[in-house]
């Protein structure tokens, strides 16, 4: 018989007895949206479980992303990273913005901020960054050419949901961050997302662009669009809240499992994992290197043909998408390690319960 396939991941779902009373309450409130009672409730479990000055939800990642790039009102260029996904420079472009690639770094993978300032031109009006598989950019180095050259500094924290270095969260940085709360998420609300701002006056700009621009029931104030969350993902990620320690470490061990399995492997080089960071395991990228003996593209098709459902991310490079590749900053030569990067990255199935003899036979046909 054949064996039952394996994903990339697998999202965590609560019990469906602890949801139903929340359902049973919307159902009877009949409030289903704008800024209902379980929005209000999510909202506030967020900003303390991450000890976040200011906490807006919206309906998904990709909008609180240009959220928070309109409500920081920029013109002329972003600085940002090739390596990621199609979501972060989409909002730039949709935004009326010029995005403009800087390299990354080989051991983590985000934007390598040494590169930075040579990009820099009287156009460039901020830096958005990207927290790749949750590891975190090198933020206080971001902060300080932000500040010398007068930028704005978002960041990207899709991935990067209760990651925590030395006990603060990762995601509480710049003028605005954003998270996902995606279904391939660690954290889920089905679809989801929200916008961390540093103070109440850049959270009521997030709010009123994400709610038409209203500012009353009779007041207009600006050209916003529909962000919102609903009240059903806003009840569900409050119940998830209480259930992602344990899915953490569910994606913990999966982690130390492929780790230990894996270091011996010859031409298979994992992203390790900084001292003094509480990760969320939300994804596991390998880089599969010439000393292999087989292509990426041959390997993740090897695990495909055994049931095995890899993913090559980030691949493509969003610089050489047709949108992008015809920006001067997007040459391969300028993109050496983001180029290599994204021909070699596959990331291997992790989720919190993913079970042993499968991830055994996971690391057996890689190791094979």
């Amino acid at each position: 018989m054949a064996e039952d396939p394996i994903l990339v991941t697998r999202p965590y779902l609560p019990p469906l007895a602890e949801l139903l009373p929340y359902l049973e309450e919307i159902w009877a409130s009949r409030w289903l949206t704008n800024h209902g009672p379980f929005h209000q409730r999510f909202a506030e479990a967020l900003r303390e479980f991450l000890g976040a000055p200011q906490v807006s939800l919206t309906a998904n990642g990709m909008l609180a992303l240009e959220l928070a790039i309109e409500a920081s009102a920029l013109k002329g260029e972003v600085i940002t990273t090739p390596y990621s996904f199609v979501a972060t420079t989409h909002a730039v472009r949709r935004s009326g913005l010029k995005p403009v690639f800087v390299d990354i770094k080989r051991d983590d993978l985000n934007i390598d901020p040494a590169l930075i300032e040579e990009r820099i031109t009287p156009e460039t009006s901020a830096i958005v960054a990207v927290h790749c598989y949750g590891n975190p950019c090198a933020g206080d180095d971001l902060q300080r050419i932000a500040d010398k050259h007068g930028l704005k500094l978002i960041f990207d924290a899709a991935h990067a949901f209760g990651v925590r270095r030395h006990g603060k969260a990762v995601a509480v940085q710049g003028d605005y961050a954003i998270i996902s709360f995606h279904a391939t998420k660690a954290f889920n609300t089905f679809e989801g997302g929200a916008v961390i701002s540093g103070d109440a006056a850049a959270k009521q700009l997030i709010d009123r662009y994400s709610n038409f621009g209203i500012a009353d029931e009779v007041t207009v104030q600006a050209v916003g669009g529909n962000a919102k969350m609903s009240e059903f993902n806003a009840a569900l990620g409050l119940l998830q809240i209480s259930h992602f320690e344990n899915a953490r470490a569910g994606r913990r061990l999966a982690d130390a499992r492929y780790r230990s399995a894996l270091q011996s492997v010859r031409g298979i080089e994992m992203i390790a994992i900084p001292e003094g960071l509480e990760s969320n395991y939300s994804y596991f990228p390998v880089l599969v290197t010439e000393e292999y003996g087989m292509s990426r593209d041959a390997l993740y098709e090897k695990l495909k043909a055994n049931g095995v459902f890899s993913r090559r991310y980030f691949y493509p490079l969003l610089s050489t998408l047709p949108m992008y590749r015809d920006l001067e900053s997007a040459a391969p030569a300028n993109l050496p390690v983001a180029t290599r990067a994204a021909e070699q990255i596959l990331c291997l199935p992790i989720y919190h319960d993913l079970g042993e003899s499968d991830q055994d036979r996971i690391i057996e046909l890689v190791a094979r």
